[in-house]
């Protein structure tokens, strides 16, 4: 398994991924409609936005209808010869902190018949050796009580529970764990 940049020559897995019921980070499934509606209306622009580093693709529309700035991220997929799901990364340039309506640094979701295979560890790992170029202290990645299998990728990978929360109505309001990976040893 491997991280692959998002690009015509992978869209047609992703498309299928999203018709056969996954949904990106676990998002309800109107997303899945979302991200199909953007991909036919201009695949290219779709496919751009996949990454954009500096956050230049235009505000984003919170789950309570409020617009706030793009962050600068991307996102990757997953690929093993076929589509297997997506891990992303967003960030603020020059610190660690996020806006308070950012949960968590990085996400990722493993289509249901490519799990159990590993594939989330590997991809967090792979991934969290790229965003060390960023120059960050640590990334963090949130989690419900329930995900046993996320607290365990995200475990095998370094990470350390800091807070049990219960996440904004807006976002589910599940009762949530945030975990952080020191991408740096921390002061003291």
């Amino acid at each position: 398994m491997q991280l692959v940049w998002p690009s015509d020559r992978y869209l047609p897995g992703y498309i299928d991924a999203l018709r056969r019921g996954w949904s990106l980070y676990n998002l309800p499934s109107e997303a899945a409609q979302g991200e199909l509606a953007k991909i036919a209306a201009d695949p290219q622009a779709f496919l751009a936005l996949q990454v954009d580093r500096a956050g230049a693709g235009g505000p984003v529309k919170l789950p309570d209808g409020s617009m706030v700035a793009r962050l600068p991220g991307y996102r990757k997929w997953l690929w093993d010869g076929e589509f297997c799901g997506a891990i992303g990364f967003r960030w603020q340039p020059g610190t660690s902190d996020l806006p308070p309506y950012c949960l968590g640094h990085i996400g990722f979701s493993v289509v249901p018949w490519k799990r159990r295979h590993g594939y989330a560890t590997k991809a967090l790992d792979l991934l969290l050796a790229e965003v060390r170029e960023e120059h960050l202290e640590y990334v963090e990645l949130t989690t419900d009580v329930s995900n046993l299998v996320s607290q365990r990728v995200i475990s095998a990978n370094g990470g350390i529970c800091v807070e049990r929360f219960f996440k904004p109505a807006a976002y589910g309001g599940a009762e949530s764990f945030r975990y952080r990976i020191y991408l740096v040893p921390p002061a003291g």
